[in-house]
């Protein structure tokens, strides 16, 4: 069965569930799990993780992302995005010097409030359902961290951004609040995501070249490129049965965490090393047995 992680370059007009549902059917394996949601106007950088894979989606979840996002000042809509009811419409008297000093205000760790049309649950119900009724809830601001924000472009009513940032942060809500601390309200007019975690859009594919390919599998990258910043250690055949049991094993690695790999070289497991043990993390070999 196909076992590895595809980066997407998600199309415009499509949801985070529906590539996962086109995966399904193409890799013919329904153990298929997302990294990161975007939104259906969104595009860019989608990791998906198929069939063992999956286990490695809880490892992605912290991943810090980057994307390049289109602001429009002078424009609020009831989803923060262009796609939105509008809300209010102001004249724009900004500079772009002013815009490239309202900037800096977002820089760093911060408290942001989900927009009531997100997933987050409240009392069991996404917000997004909630919006959909008329309804607006009292939400509780999360922490979330913006690591870079840079003025590429614009002038007017438009500018590009380019947005590094920690999970959870939703760039449409910055936009928002950008407007909001210019004077004269904002949303989002676009947005590609270029960056999750260790994967680029250098290491994308669109659907269209997935579903031009004979081999799909031939696309997927190992489970492994996942942690590739961990050290790598390999333990000897004596250790695989009990590794393969669940089993703590010897080891001189120092303490810490590691990539750990059969005598073949076969990916085993996320491990952890302390005082002279190696136990598992979390395990991807696929068969258990030595």
């Amino acid at each position: 069965m196909p076992s590895g992680i595809i980066i997407i370059d998600k199309p415009a007009g499509w949801t985070s569930q529906d590539v996962a549902a086109k995966l399904r059917g193409v890799f013919h394996e329904r153990r298929v799990g997302h990294g990161g949601t975007l939104d259906p106007m969104a595009t860019g950088v989608l990791p998906v993780f198929i069939g063992r894979a999956t286990r490695a989606v809880e490892f992605f979840e912290s991943a810090e992302k980057e994307y390049i996002a289109g602001l429009r000042l002078g424009l609020e809509t009831n989803t923060q995005d262009v796609t939105g009811e509008t809300l209010a419409q102001r004249p724009v008297q900004v500079t772009r010097d002013q815009v490239e000093a309202a900037l800096t205000r977002f820089l760093g760790p911060q408290q942001q409030l989900p927009p009531m049309y997100s997933a987050v649950k409240i009392g069991g119900k996404k917000l997004y359902e909630l919006a959909r009724q008329g309804k607006t809830v009292e939400r509780r601001p999360r922490d979330i961290e913006i690591l870079a924000l840079e003025l590429l472009d614009g002038a007017g009513c438009d500018y590009t951004l380019r947005v590094r940032c920690s999970k959870g942060t939703y760039v449409r809500t910055l936009c928002h609040d950008i407007g909001q601390a210019l004077g004269c309200g904002g949303c989002m007019s676009s947005l590609r995501r270029t960056q999750a975690g260790c994967y680029g859009l250098d290491r994308a594919v669109t659907l269209e070249q997935l579903l031009e390919t004979e081999d799909p599998a031939s696309l997927l990258l190992p489970v492994d490129s996942l942690f590739a910043n961990l050290p790598a250690v390999t333990v000897p055949a004596a250790q695989l049965t009990p590794i393969y049991n669940g089993a703590a094993v010897k080891t001189r690695q120092p303490d810490g965490r590691y990539r750990v790999y059969g005598p073949d070289g076969t990916f085993l497991l996320v491990g952890q090393a302390e005082q002279g043990r190696l136990k598992t993390v979390k395990s991807f070999f696929e068969v258990v047995q030595p």
